[in-house]
């Protein structure tokens, strides 16, 4: 399987309220030095309209980070699915991180 498409499998399982980071998904593809990568495939699969929920992906330190449709949207979806934000940052990181 291609890597962009390993990628797109591990954010399509993020659970609802939970988050992960870009580094944690390129690990997970096994190239831990592939996060932006990461960014670059889960960019233009939202251009694309593949559904991914690509806002459930973060920064490693816990802030929210860039989204194709701009940081306010990304915080609002996180917002909408329980997950707390406080000065860019989400609110008990550790906890809700796969």
């Amino acid at each position: 399987m291609k890597f962009a498409n390993k990628v797109k499998q591990i954010v399509q399982n993020i659970p609802r309220g939970r988050v992960s980071t870009y580094k944690l998904v390129a690990k997970k593809v096994g190239n831990s030095k592939a996060s932006r990568a990461v960014g670059l495939i889960l960019n233009r699969a939202h251009k694309k309209g593949e559904g991914l929920p690509c806002f459930r992906v973060v920064k490693s330190d816990g802030s929210t980070g860039g989204y194709a449709l701009g940081s306010l949207v990304k915080k609002s979806k996180l917002l909408k699915e329980g997950i707390k934000i406080k000065n860019n940052k989400i609110v008990d990181f550790q906890k809700i991180l796969i």
